[in-house]
């Protein structure tokens, strides 16, 4: 049995290996793709810059819009005393300043955090988690989120984010130079070999699919490591489990959630309950998951000491 300490180093660790993949994988998809479709690397460079600009201008104002979306209003001190309290004592904890928070006005128990980073961070609610919780059971499921908060996941998952749509970008490339670069391509077929363009063709069809897979890795990777880091703060494991089985056992969705928000949410919003059959089919289906099995995360939980 892991202490608590060693679940997040191992977390820390698997992150990490993860990561370090994800990079390596999308070097080596960058020069398959440059070499086939003939692009020199000053091309591809000023590129994506652009689309890391694009990028890091959804990523400054992403809580903003994500709260928008999720149709959040400012919590209220007298109407959600014990939501700042907890909050407010947590923040301490960590030693974070106190994010901001909000409510969403929906009977589905739930909540995320979002923001870029500790000074600019806020934890949403839902009024069901609010109601449905008792306070020992609110304060796993705030440390969590405070946890994903100190931990920069929302940094992390937003760089990823953009490796993923950079793979999906020279995908596209690749294939308007195979299919309109003729003649670049045949000044190059004395040097480039026909193994080479056959691995280009392979991987424009399965790189994107593949760096999902990574993308949604590390998405499960980063909520083990916010379960065992918000123990760290709470220092009672068994608060954020018994909450992680009410979120899941809760039969109402939100309806709010959508695809682009569901992975935010310390529970998928889109209902499996506690023991999902998706769960139990097979461990190839879960790799399409943005969060691991709940039952995974509760058994993690009542390991930790």
């Amino acid at each position: 049995m892991l202490n608590v300490y060693e679940q997040i180093d191992r977390n820390k660790q698997r992150s990490l290996l993860i990561i370090i993949v994800f990079i390596v994988f999308v070097g080596v998809i960058t020069w398959v793709f440059t070499q086939v479709a003939g692009y020199n690397t000053g091309f591809v460079g000023m590129a994506l810059i652009f689309a890391g600009l694009m990028s890091f201008g959804s990523y400054w104002w992403s809580d903003k819009i994500i709260l928008g979306i999720s149709r959040a209003k400012p919590a209220s001190r007298k109407a959600d005393f014990h939501f700042f309290t907890v909050a407010e004592n947590l923040a301490l904890a960590a030693q974070i300043p106190v994010p901001k928070l909000y409510v969403i006005e929906d009977s589905a128990p739930n909540a995320f955090a979002t923001g870029r980073d500790p000074e600019h961070a806020v934890v949403c609610a839902t009024t069901g988690l609010l109601t449905k919780l008792n306070r020992t059971e609110l304060e796993g499921v705030v440390a969590h989120e405070l946890s994903h908060v100190k931990n920069y996941d929302i940094r992390l998952m937003s760089i990823v984010t953009i490796l993923v749509g950079m793979i999906a970008l020279l995908g596209d490339w690749f294939l308007r130079g195979s299919l309109f670069g003729g003649e670049r391509r045949r000044e190059k077929s004395n040097n480039l070999s026909g193994f080479l363009f056959a691995i280009g063709l392979v991987l424009i069809i399965f790189s994107p699919l593949i760096a999902r897979l990574i993308q949604l890795a590390i998405s499960r990777r980063r909520e083990f490591l916010a379960d065992a880091s918000a123990t760290m703060l709470t220092r009672y494991p068994e608060g954020l489990a018994r909450a992680l089985e009410k979120i899941a056992a809760d039969k109402e969705p939100l309806e709010v959630a959508n695809k682009a928000t569901a992975h935010l949410y310390i529970v998928n919003p889109f209902k499996e309950g506690v023991y999902p059959e998706r769960s139990r089919r097979s461990w190839f289906a879960n790799l399409f998951n943005t969060h691991p099995p709940v039952i995974e995360r509760i058994k993690a939980l009542r390991q930790m000491r």
